[in-house]
């Protein structure tokens, strides 16, 4: 499935075609093979990320070398360190491919036209900030206090698509689990719904 960005906009940020098709000529489009890296660990990042088809994944990896997926990022989703880029610190995170991936490069620059042509696009670029403070707020409530169960049932709600699409060690590394706690909760959560 893809995702056209500016067919988003349209639909979701209240731009109209003449608008999205101004835009569209300064938008950076990039095709990302599998694996490649979007951000490192370090590096200063100048870009949040859209993804029309594919699938990103964001992530730090501790001292220890071991992954902690904080966000996958599947079509019509955004994603980058916005820490980094809005106070142009070296990122604490990567961000790479999990699947051949077709991205917009989004500069704070573009979404300040985007807003700048549209109170709608206005209003939606501060929700997206709102939902994306929301998103991690519950994520921190679930690691801190929530049950692997209660996880993966967030995870299958927020992710429904995924579950083909994600190695299960990339699943437990979200779930802020081993790979076999995460086999012994499907094993659970099917003998549930086996036993209804």
């Amino acid at each position: 499935m893809q995702i056209s960005f500016t067919d988003f906009l349209e639909k979701n940020g209240g731009l109209l075609p003449a608008e999205t098709a101004v835009l569209d000529n300064s938008l950076s489009r990039h095709t990302v093979e599998k694996g490649g890296f979007l951000l490192r660990e370090g590096a200063v990042s100048r870009h949040f990320y859209f993804v029309e088809k594919g699938l990103l994944r964001f992530y730090s990896i501790d001292k220890a070398g071991k992954e902690h997926i904080v966000q996958f990022a599947p079509e019509g989703w955004f994603t980058g360190d916005r820490g980094s880029i809005y106070f142009q610190e070296g990122s604490e995170y990567f961000i790479d491919a999990i699947e051949e991936s077709t991205v917009v490069f989004l500069s704070t620059e573009i979404m300040q036209q985007a807003a700048a042509k549209s109170d709608d696009f206005r209003r939606y670029n501060e929700r997206l900030l709102q939902n994306h403070i929301h998103h991690l707020q519950k994520r921190i409530r679930l690691l801190i206090s929530a049950s692997a169960e209660e996880r993966y049932l967030d995870f299958t709600a927020v992710y429904p698509d995924l579950l083909q699409r994600v190695p299960q060690w990339m699943i437990a590394s979200y779930l802020g689990i081993t790979p076999e706690s995460l086999s012994r909760v499907r094993k659970a959560l099917a003998k549930k719904d086996g036993s209804d």
